[in-house]
């Protein structure tokens, strides 16, 4: 079904299905070429990119951490031309998380291996049948502390502190920015 025929609700698991599968074609249907996305400042450079291909690179940034992503909905409430969305965040660290701050590396967390699971309301703006924009209320401190960050745990800090060292987290920043920036240029390839 195209945008046009979707409802609010509609465009609002969509996009959430855009961030779990990275699927370029939903990307065009669900989301407008003028969408804008405030939570973009922790993330690659590419994510900040309007449109579709900034959701296709905010899906693989978090996919490269996080395997098995999934939001499940738990409301959703629509009116005039704004969803919110209460959902989940759930999936298993079993890649590099890395944050940026202003477009470089600010923080790389080594996978643990560990489970996420809590809790984030977005909000999302609605123009022309698709999503133009998107700002969210994240419980990020019930995250940092599911991958043993916050508070810091003993082994989680050495680690994080190991891969500054050596290199890693730049490695993997540089890895992460460049998945990203290919994830976004999946639709110029498709429109070429």
């Amino acid at each position: 079904m195209d945008a046009m025929g979707m409802d609010a609700t509609e465009l609002a698991h969509g996009l959430f299905r855009i961030l779990e599968t990275g699927d370029p074609a939903l990307a065009v249907d669900v989301v407008g070429e003028d969408f804008h996305n405030r939570e973009a400042a922790v993330s690659p450079p590419a994510c900040a990119l309007p449109g579709p291909a900034g959701v296709l690179a905010s899906g693989a940034w978090m996919r490269s951490a996080f395997s098995d992503l999934r939001f499940p909905v738990l409301g959703i409430v629509a009116h005039d031309h704004q969803v919110w969305v209460r959902l989940r965040m759930q999936g298993r660290h079993t890649g590099a998380f890395v944050r940026f701050r202003d477009g470089v590396l600010d923080q790389a967390i080594p996978p643990t291996g560990r489970e996420i699971d809590f809790e984030q309301i977005h909000v999302l703006d609605l123009r022309d049948g698709k999503v133009a924009g998107h700002e969210a209320v994240r419980d990020d401190i019930a995250m940092l502390g599911q991958l043993g960050v916050f508070p810091p745990a003993p082994a989680t800090a050495l680690s994080m502190l190991a891969w500054r060292v050596t290199g890693r987290a730049a490695r993997a920043a540089a890895r992460v920015t460049a998945q990203a920036a290919e994830a976004a240029a999946l639709l110029r390839d498709d429109r070429n």
